[in-house]
C-alpha cells in the first residue's frame, strides 16, 4: 500500500510537474492537452496507439492534485502493472479486485476512506460491490474524475459478457447526490482502438458532456503487417515455427484463440527446443504474474497466449507477433500486433489464415461461425427472457432471479428501450424486439474478414476502418504484404 503524499510546490507548470513525478523531460504528442483538460474538470474522448502515452495522461492530472481519480479497467494484470509502476514511485495508488485477499483489501478501504489515495484501479464490476460504492458516497470523499482505460471493451463486452460496463453512465450523477454543491467530476474514456461507430457509443454509454476529442492515428511506420495462407494445421504450425527461428532470440509474442490451443501449441513449440509458456485466463494469478514476470525479463523468449494477455504489458523491445489465428474482431488485431516495437524499432506482425474454401484447413471458418452463433443464441435467449422482466427493479435482484438477467437488461439499454434510474436500479420503457442488437459485432467479424482478403494497403485497409479517411487517401505504407507486391 502506497500512503505517501506528493509534495506541492508553488504553482509549478505541468511540464516541471511530469519531470518531478515522472522523471520525463518533455510530452509527447497530445499529451500535454488531454492533461490540460482533466485538470479543467472537462469531459473526454482519447483514441491514441497503443504505446503512445495514455497512462500519463490520466494519471498526471490525479497526482498533482487532492481528491481521488477511479480508474475502471478491465484486466487484473492490467491494474496490477500500473499501480505497481506507481508504487514503485512511492505514489499514492492502490487497486481493488476480487483476487485480492480480505486483509489487503481492507487495507485499501482503510486508505480510501482517510483520503490517503489519489488513484484508485478497479473493475467495473468491483466498482459497483456494496463495500466500494459506500466509501465513494462519502460527502467528504472528493473525486476527481472517473477514466475509463480500454474503453472498446465497453463496446465489445459491455451489451453481453460484462453487462457492468452499460451501467458506467449512471455512476457520475449517482455520486454528485451525494457531494457537496458545486462538485465536478470529469469523464475520460481512453483507447487505442475505437472506429466512429465504437465512438459514439462510448460518447452515449458513458454520458459524457460536450468531450473534447482528442485522436491519434494508428499507423505505425516501424511495424510490418503480413498475413499469409496455409493449406493445412500441420502447415499452420511449420510456418509459426520457420517464423520463429526466423527471429533469431528475439521476444514475441504467439496469440491463439483458446485456452486448449494455448497449451498444446506451447507444448509443441517446447519440443521443439523453445522457451516458451501458455497463458490464459484459465490459470491461477501466481501462475499468469509468473509468466508475465519471465517474459518480461527474457527467461521466456514468447509466450503461446489468448488475448488475456497484452493490455498494459509493456515490453518495449517486442520485436514480432504471430497471430497463429486471426481474432475475430478488427479492434482486438490492431490492440495485439500493437504490442510489438513499441521502442520504434522495426518489428512484424504476421497473421496464419486458412485457405479460401476451408476445405483443407476449416479451422478459421469454423471459428467465425462459433462466434456468430453463440453471439446469435445470447440474444435470442435475452429475446425470450424481456418478456418476463419486471418493469421496474433492481439489477442484482433480476440476476439471481433470472439467468442471463443482466444481460437481458443491458441489451435493452443498446436499444434505447430502459433508462437506469441509477447503477442499480433500470426502469424498461419498452418491450421491444432485440432484433437490431448485434449487428454490429456481426458488422465486425465481417470486417475483419474483409481486411484479411484486401488487396490494398493493410494501413491504408486499416486507417479507413478506424475513421482517418483523409489520412487513407492515396496512402501506401510501403512495407506491408500488398505494397511489397
Amino acid at each position: 500500500m502506497a500512503s505517501s503524499s506528493i509534495p506541492r510546490r508553488s504553482n509549478p507548470s505541468i511540464e516541471a510537474e511530469l519531470q518531478r513525478i515522472f522523471c520525463y523531460s518533455e510530452f509527447r504528442s497530445l499529451q500535454k492537452e488531454i492533461v490540460q483538460c482533466l485538470l479543467n474538470q472537462q469531459d473526454a474522448l482519447v483514441v491514441m496507439p497503443t504505446g503512445a502515452g495514455k497512462s500519463i495522461c490520466f494519471q498526471l492530472p490525479a497526482l498533482v492534485r487532492s481528491g481521488l481519480t477511479l480508474v475502471v479497467s478491465p484486466l487484473v494484470a492490467l491494474m496490477e502493472n500500473q499501480v505497481q509502476e506507481l508504487r514503485d514511485r512511492n505514489l499514492p495508488a492502490a487497486l481493488l479486485h476480487s483476487e485480492l485477499p480480505k486483509s489487503q483489501k481492507q487495507k485499501v478501504l482503510w486508505a480510501l476512506e482517510r483520503q490517503q489515495l489519489r488513484l484508485l484501479y478497479v473493475s467495473p464490476e468491483t466498482l459497483f460491490s456494496s463495500a466500494i460504492w459506500e466509501r465513494l458516497c462519502m460527502p467528504n470523499l472528493a473525486i476527481n474524475a472517473l477514466v475509463l482505460d480500454e474503453a472498446h471493451c465497453l463496446v465489445q463486452w459491455g451489451e453481453t459478457f460484462r453487462p457492468a460496463y452499460y451501467r458506467l453512465g449512471t455512476v457520475r450523477p449517482a455520486l454528485l447526490k451525494h457531494k457537496p454543491e458545486g462538485s465536478q467530476i470529469a469523464i475520460a474514456a481512453f483507447t487505442a482502438t475505437a472506429d466512429p461507430e465504437a465512438q459514439q457509443t462510448i460518447q452515449r454509454i458513458l454520458q459524457l458532456d460536450n468531450p473534447h476529442c482528442f485522436r491519434q492515428t494508428p499507423y505505425r511506420s516501424n511495424l510490418r503487417l503480413k498475413v499469409q495462407q496455409v493449406w493445412s494445421a500441420r502447415q499452420r504450425r511449420q510456418q509459426s515455427l520457420q517464423f520463429i527461428r526466423q527471429q533469431q532470440g528475439q521476444a514475441g509474442l504467439v496469440y491463439v484463440r483458446t485456452r486448449k490451443d494455448s497449451e498444446t501449441l506451447a507444448e509443441w513449440l517446447t519440443q521443439q527446443g523453445f522457451q516458451t509458456a501458455p497463458y490464459h485466463a484459465g490459470l491461477i494469478p501466481v501462475e499468469r504474474r509468473q509468466i508475465e514476470q519471465q517474459w518480461l525479463n527474457g527467461s521466456l523468449q514468447f509466450v503461446v497466449c489468448t488475448n488475456a494477455f497484452g493490455l498494459g504489458i509493456n515490453k518495449p523491445n517486442t520485436r514480432w507477433v504471430i497471430h497463429f489465428h486471426a481474432p475475430t474482431l478488427l479492434a482486438e488485431y490492431v490492440q495485439e500486433i500493437g504490442r510489438a516495437g513499441r521502442d520504434g524499432l522495426p518489428a512484424i506482425a504476421l497473421t496464419l489464415i486458412s485457405e479460401p474454401t476451408g476445405w483443407l484447413d476449416p479451422e478459421d471458418k469454423q471459428r467465425r461461425q462459433y462466434f456468430t452463433d453463440q453471439t446469435q443464441k445470447q440474444y435470442r435467449l435475452a429475446q425470450e427472457l424481456v418478456r418476463k422482466l419486471p418493469q421496474q427493479g433492481e439489477v442484482r435482484q433480476v440476476g439471481r432471479q433470472f439467468q442471463n438477467g443482466a444481460i437481458a437488461l443491458s441489451l435493452l439499454h443498446s436499444v434505447g428501450a430502459l433508462d437506469w434510474l441509477d447503477p442499480f436500479h433500470y426502469q424498461i420503457k419498452s418491450q421491444t424486439q432485440l432484433d437490431q442488437v448485434g449487428r454490429s459485432q456481426l458488422h465486425a467479424t465481417q470486417q475483419m474478414t474483409t481486411y484479411l482478403n484486401t488487396r490494398t494497403c493493410r494501413w491504408q485497409f486499416l486507417l479507413q476502418a478506424f475513421g482517418f479517411q483523409s489520412d487513407a487517401e492515396g496512402f501506401r505504407c510501403g512495407h506491408c504484404d500488398r505494397c511489397d507486391r
